[in-house]
């Protein structure tokens, strides 16, 4: 086990050093998608820019939410049964579709459509990633690997909004959605050739 005498702020860069190559694989690649996952806001700034009025926004953030409480149930199983891996990338090809069609879509039809899909993304990815963590990590650090992949993921998610927001800026929320879009696929072809499910 890690030797984690010394608690600090950035005691969990210690785990990371010592942690096993599965994890560290597993981690990077979770990592470098939540850089460019940004707040959800841009959504709800690009359903806002195509035409939607403040009430129709709430509506589809409603939607969305209630999608993701309805599925991570039935996705949870469906993962047990397929393999972590498997759900996990599906869900991150609905998150690219999502964004591709959000570049591109301009009338409330195709945003709810959009929206679901995310809800089931949602569903498909954020328990998943910490119990495929949790497989991959010893017993008796299960929870130093998770505490440590949330202690990146904050740094990331900090960064992702910041860089969204510059992007969108400079380029436009068209650019934004695509370049997060082609991403999430090079994340989908970094996990499908180099990270291994171990159970």
């Amino acid at each position: 086990m890690p030797n984690l005498s010394k608690n600090s702020l950035f005691s969990f860069l210690h785990y990371w050093k010592d942690s096993p190559a599965a994890y560290r694989k597993l981690v990077i690649g979770l990592l470098a998608f939540t850089l460019f996952n940004s707040s959800d806001v841009f959504l709800l700034l690009k359903a806002k820019e195509a035409g939607l009025d403040d009430t129709q926004v709430i509506g589809v953030y409603i939607f969305y939410n209630l999608i993701y409480v309805l599925f991570a149930f039935p996705m949870g199983i469906l993962a047990d049964k397929v393999g972590l891996k498997r759900i996990f990338m599906i869900g991150l090809m609905m998150f690219a579709t999502v964004y591709f069609g959000m570049s591109l879509c301009t009338d409330i039809y195709s945003i709810a459509g959009l929206f679901f899909l995310y809800g089931v993304y949602a569903a498909a990815t954020e328990g998943i990633s910490k119990a495929w963590i949790s497989n991959i990590s010893k017993k008796e650090d299960t929870a130093t690997a998770i505490g440590t992949y949330a202690g990146f993921q904050s740094i990331c998610t900090m960064l992702a909004s910041s860089i969204a927001g510059l992007i969108w800026y400079r380029y436009g929320a068209a650019f934004t959605f695509a370049l997060t879009g082609f991403v999430t696929i090079l994340v989908v072809i970094y996990f499908a050739g180099f990270v291994k499910e171990e159970k």
